[in-house]
């Protein structure tokens, strides 16, 4: 299984860590592959956006070919996961608690609305343990960094994780938007959960 992470700003070491983490753990064949230019994407089977910078990630996304050939494999079927920002890239709709309306570049793939910093600056980022359903009882510990809050979901986009209320997890159709960062944990849970989906 040929996983690409883009590789243009933030966090993408931390996810090729945890894929190869999870290789060893599940025996699975897992090939993660940097993405820098478009020709990176062939073949590949899924995608992960990682935390950063959104507005950054899309904006050189954009200049360097990506932004719109990625769109299109989204659109046609590319299962992703957004984490943070990457989760804001994902959506079709993304807004700042404090300045509002962001322009910004984005893949706009899953039926949600993103506000940026919702929790607050970086001085407000906080752990807390998440109940998941889909990954059993078992809590997951959610590290919010800067992070942002799925504040609308429609058509197909389900919540699968809340915090007070505000959905913090959500999916669609092979696409799995996170307003925390589970690569920063020793868990392996959810990318599991994410590629078990790729796998079928």
């Amino acid at each position: 299984m040929k996983v690409g992470i883009l590789a243009l700003q933030g966090g993408f070491y931390e996810h090729l860590h945890m894929l190869r983490r999870l290789a060893q753990e599940t025996g699975w064949s897992i090939e993660p592959v940097l993405v820098k230019k478009p020709s990176s994407l062939r073949g590949l089977d899924a995608v992960i956006i990682p935390g950063g910078e959104s507005t950054t990630i899309g904006v050189v996304a954009r200049r360097v070919g990506l932004l719109d050939e990625l769109r299109d494999l989204l659109e046609s079927g590319l299962p992703a996961m957004g984490t943070c920002a990457g989760a804001a890239l994902l959506a079709k709709s993304v807004r700042d608690r404090v300045v509002g309306e962001t322009k910004q570049p984005l893949l706009a793939v899953m039926n949600i609305e993103v506000v940026r910093n919702y929790y607050g600056r970086q001085r407000e980022s906080f752990e807390v343990d998440l109940k998941i359903l889909a990954l059993g009882e078992k809590p997951f510990r959610g590290v919010f960094i800067r992070a942002p809050a799925i504040t609308k979901l429609w058509g197909r986009a389900e919540a699968i994780a809340e915090l007070d209320g505000v959905t913090v997890a959500a999916e669609e159709d092979g696409k799995l938007a996170l307003a925390f960062h589970p690569e920063l944990t020793g868990d392996t849970r959810i990318h599991r959960y994410f590629l078990e989906k790729v796998k079928r």
